[in-house]
């Protein structure tokens, strides 16, 4: 495997005085496709919030891009090329399409830039090009998590984060996303994902990890972990 982009070694994290994550470690190398799976509660979310600055682990550190980033504001390691897309569809309803995609651009200060990205933008989802006009909060959910996933991009990153991108989808738009996801990988884009449908999750991953309990339970190569025996009968129902 190449030099890991990201690399989270022993994350220890949570909400006041109880830790979530025991000891967590993660990995992504450039232009790969790594999914985490693990049932609810087993700290894919409070992972993700730690990576980007949102919790402050007690023990461990994150290295992105050869640097230490641990405990970093969100904002800044934003700015060193980690976009993160929380779960929930996030938008400014009030807001059209293109204005949710101009604030993801919030830091670029050169016009051509900003420009090339919407351009990648449009060229990945047509459909945001086509409803440009037409205010977020009035759009499908799929449509809205493509617009939240198009706001991650206007900031040129070299990894992304995405936190339960199918999660409450209706079946056409979840099979949309993950075509997407493919897509975004085959134009260069390296993606990590926590994702309640694992199976689909396990599909598109070169790499995978299974959490539990707040702990590293199994990783693998993602086709591998998908017909794993065990994996299978504790995580994906058979």
């Amino acid at each position: 495997m190449p030099a890991p982009l990201l690399v989270a070694e022993s994350l220890t994290a949570g909400y006041g005085r109880i830790d979530i994550l025991h000891g967590v470690s993660l990995s992504v190398a450039a232009n790969e496709i790594v999914s985490i799976i693990g049932p609810n509660g087993a700290g894919k979310s409070t992972a993700f919030k730690t990576i980007v600055g949102l919790l402050t682990p007690r023990t461990g550190r994150v290295l992105f891009n050869g640097e230490e980033i641990t405990g970093l504001r969100p904002d800044l390691v934003l700015r060193r090329g980690l976009a993160y897309v929380p779960q929930g569809r996030i938008v400014f309803p009030q807001m059209t399409a293109l204005e949710n995609l101009e604030m993801g651009g919030f830091i670029e200060r050169d016009g051509e830039r900003l420009a090339a990205a919407l351009e990648r933008v449009y060229t990945l989802f047509p459909i945001l090009h086509e409803r440009r006009r037409q205010k977020a909060g009035t759009m499908s959910g799929g449509e809205q998590q493509m617009v939240a996933m198009g706001r991650a991009l206007m900031t040129h990153p070299r990894l992304i984060l995405l936190d339960e991108p199918s999660l409450g989808l209706a079946p056409k738009f979840v099979t949309l996303i993950f075509e997407k996801l493919v897509e975004m990988k085959a134009t260069g884009y390296t993606l990590m994902l926590v994702e309640q449908n694992a199976t689909r999750a396990l599909a598109i991953a070169d790499r995978a990890y299974v959490l539990e309990l707040g702990k590293n339970r199994f990783e693998g190569p993602g086709p591998e972990l998908l017909v794993d025996p065990e994996v299978k009968r504790l995580y994906l129902g058979g």
